[in-house]
C-alpha cells in the first residue's frame, strides 16, 4: 500500500467527504456535513489537519485518514478513518502513518485499542472519560500529562449558523454531494 497525502482541494474535498459518510454512515443527520463544512473552512484553512489515502497498487483509494494537530504542533491525532476496499486497508493506513507520523489515537473500548495495536501504536495511557490515549514511536510525549489538546470544530456554532443562514446550509450540502460524485477513482 502506498500512503498519498491528498492536498489538492478539489480531491481533499472528495476525499473528505467520502470519508465522512462512510464514518457515520446515512443515519448520522447533519453530523457527516457539520464535520465536513468544518474541517474544510476551519481546519483545513488553517493547514491544521491532513487528509490521507490508503492506494493499491493501480492508485484505487483502499482506506482514508484524517489526521488533526493538537495546540502545540507536535502531535497528530486520528479523529476519522475507513476501509474502503480491502478489509485490513485501513489498519495498513494506519500502519504507514504511524512509522511517519507523531500519531496519537483516542479509544473508547478493548476492541478499539487492540485495533490500533496492530497498527502500531505502543504506548498506552489511561485518558479522560474513560477513553484509552495511544501514541506511535514518533510522538514525543512520554506521558499524558505531557499532551496538549487536538484541536477541534464547534459543531454546534457551525449548526447554528446552517440553522440562520440558508444560502450557507445550502453551499455546504452542494459542496458535500459534489465532493461525494467526484471521488476520484485513482491517485
Amino acid at each position: 500500500m502506498k500512503v498519498v497525502h491528498v492536498n489538492a482541494e478539489a480531491q481533499r474535498d472528495a476525499c473528505l467527504a467520502r470519508l465522512c459518510a462512510e464514518v457515520y454512515g446515512q443515519e448520522a443527520g447533519l453530523t457527516p456535513l457539520v464535520v465536513f463544512t468544518g474541517t474544510r473552512t476551519v481546519l483545513f484553512s488553517q493547514q491544521a489537519a491532513r487528509l490521507f489515502a490508503g492506494v493499491d497498487a493501480q492508485g484505487k483509494p483502499q482506506a482514508l485518514a484524517l489526521l488533526v494537530l493538537d495546540e502545540e504542533g507536535e502531535g497528530m491525532t486520528v479523529t476519522h478513518a475507513c476501509t474502503l476496499g480491502q478489509v485490513d486497508a485501513k489498519q495498513r493506513l494506519i500502519s504507514e502513518l504511524a512509522l511517519k507520523a507523531p500519531l496519537r489515537v483516542e479509544v473508547d473500548n478493548a476492541e478499539q485499542e487492540a485495533f490500533y495495536q496492530k497498527s502500531g501504536i505502543k504506548r498506552w495511557f489511561g485518558g479522560v472519560n474513560g477513553k484509552r490515549v495511544g501514541l506511535g514511536a514518533r510522538h514525543p510525549a512520554k506521558s499524558v500529562r505531557e499532551l496538549s489538546t487536538t484541536l477541534s470544530l464547534d459543531e454546534a456554532l457551525i449548526l447554528r449558523r446552517f440553522k440562520h443562514d440558508p444560502r450557507a446550509f445550502a453551499n455546504a450540502k452542494e459542496a458535500f454531494l459534489a465532493g461525494l460524485n467526484n471521488f476520484p477513482t485513482a491517485f
